[in-house]
């Protein structure tokens, strides 16, 4: 047995579509369940990439690059003993995807809709063929197919039909089955010894995943032996975690610490000046120092050695002085501070080290003339923030200019186009600042239609150049996502993503 302190307030919903963000997946998303298309999770020293899940093999129709044929595995079989077939698949899409269809559940559709915004329809082509039509031509479409996980509508058809009972009887084709569920405490898994990918097949037989958002309450459970591995251990605490023969385990993690501005009317932020004062009021390698090293800082959505990030004008450095002149250009100062309120969350997978991140860059922006107030929320209130977008109800209550959610930047959706596309302006995707911009718009559209990697990476290149220059977010740092595990931990792959495969775990 395996006892994992998570650092969320609750276990991640187990019914096929986790909430709490990205980083759940690794604990109720594909433990429980598969994707058809799947991402490489077993190798630490590269990125991964796109392999096959439940689907063997996927393409785009050349005669209409609209049309998706996803190929399914034959003899995979759910926890509950049924099939897993296209009519499976064509259940789940609707379960997420059709308000109308009987077994529709919104809870899950808030999760995963906004992961598959190129999704027009779906259909049976035969017993295991399923062909999706995307909404244009989009070649990253197999990326938003990573996020979307197959349950059982025979488990949910035997419950009497009740997402709530499935939450604690779920039923999916992963690795592990459910043994045990207590609701803001834990959840058990047990190894499914007939689970059909041997290469995952899991290397420990019970993982026990404890509810422990504080950090340092967290990390005292590793040090006293309450606990075997921890997510993101308190930075002042590594010393006495390495003295005991803690093994503190991270990498290299396509993952942004960012504050996502409002540009809808009424917001400050629609002047590029105090976009860039904000930037540049923040000593970035302070930040990464007050996490004991344990983050590198941003100068942009992707880290420099990416392949998208290109030659910005705008450097992102630490220039309090030129954040002055900016400010006082804009009519701001010390004296006469721009004040604003920012929504954040008290903690949680991805946030890092949450509330002395905020309150440290809250000190710096106070000293150039920006006066920001905090509304401090837990993770899952943030997300429906951020999903409403900056004209939502909860934005628009409480005043609020711009959201502290951390984002996985692993591929071109998810690091570039839900945010600037003017399509994906909230509530459709999570444009939260209702960006605006044909020039943007148009370098996205060609690089969906081009089905060209080194074209792809050129335009993606432009993009993220014209994301700096404007300064659209402020950029803090990227995380390296750190794991401490006790002596007794004897094998983890720390994966380059915010996906994590806990069957390496022994």
């Amino acid at each position: 047995m395996l006892r994992y302190g998570i650092s969320m307030a609750d276990i991640p919903q187990a019914t096929g579509q986790p909430d709490r963000g990205a980083g759940a997946y690794q604990f109720t998303g594909h433990t429980l369940y598969d994707p058809l298309v799947a991402w490489e999770m077993d190798v630490a020293e590269r990125p991964g990439k796109l392999v096959p899940g439940l689907a063997t093999s996927w393409e785009a129709d050349p005669a209409d690059r609209t049309k998706w044929m996803f190929r399914l595995r034959s003899g995979v079989k759910f926890h509950d003993g049924s099939d897993f077939d296209a009519d499976a698949v064509i259940w789940n899409f609707e379960k997420v995807l059709n308000p109308q269809a009987p077994h529709f559940d919104n809870r899950q559709s808030a999760q995963v809709r906004p992961r598959l915004p190129s999704v027009a329809s779906w259909r049976k082509l035969d017993a295991m063929t399923v062909e999706v039509t995307t909404k244009a031509v989009d070649s990253f479409f197999p990326y938003q197919m990573l996020w979307f996980l197959i349950s059982s509508p025979a488990q949910y058809e035997k419950l009497g039909r009740s997402w709530d009972r499935f939450a604690l009887e779920p039923s999916g084709t992963g690795p592990f089955r459910l043994a045990r569920l207590v609701p803001r405490e834990r959840a058990e898994l047990v190894r499914n010894n007939a689970y059909w990918n041997p290469a995952r097949m899991p290397k420990t037989d019970r993982i026990v995943m404890v509810v422990a958002p504080e950090t340092t309450t967290r990390t005292n459970a590793l040090l006293t032996n309450q606990l075997d591995i921890i997510e993101s251990p308190a930075p002042d605490l590594l010393p006495r975690l390495r003295q005991s023969g803690a093994r503190i385990v991270e990498n290299v993690t396509p993952h942004v610490w960012n504050y996502h501005l409002s540009l809808v009317e009424g917001s400050p932020w629609r002047d590029v000046r105090l976009r860039r004062a904000a930037n540049l009021a923040i000593n970035r390698d302070e930040v990464v120092a007050l996490l004991n090293g344990l983050a590198k800082p941003a100068v942009g959505v992707v880290d420099p050695s990416s392949p998208w990030f290109g030659r910005p004008e705008f450097q992102i450095r630490h220039d309090p002085g030129e954040a002055r002149r900016l400010l006082a250009e804009a009519g701001f100062g010390p004296r006469n501070p721009l004040r604003t309120r920012f929504i954040v969350p008290s903690g949680g997978s991805g946030q890092m080290l949450s509330m002395p991140m905020n309150e440290y860059i809250q000190a710096a922006w106070r000293e150039v003339g920006i006066q920001v107030d905090f509304q401090v929320v837990e993770l899952e209130v943030l997300y429906t923030c951020w999903r409403q977008g900056a004209l939502g109800e909860i934005a628009r209550s409480g005043n609020i200019t711009a959201n502290n959610v951390a984002y996985l930047t692993s591929d071109p959706l998810y690091a570039f186009i839900r945010f600037f596309h003017s399509n994906q302006i909230a509530p459709v995707g999570v444009n939260y600042a209702h960006y605006r911009d044909a020039e943007m718009d148009a370098l996205l559209d060609r690089a969906m239609q081009s089905f060209d990697t080194a074209e792809q990476d050129a335009l993606m290149r432009h993009v993220h150049e014209k994301v700096v220059n404007e300064a659209l977010w402020v950029f803090v740092a990227h995380d390296t996502n750190p794991k401490a595990m006790s002596r007794n931990v004897r094998s983890y792959v720390p994966a380059q993503h915010w996906f994590q495969d806990l069957t390496t775990l022994a």
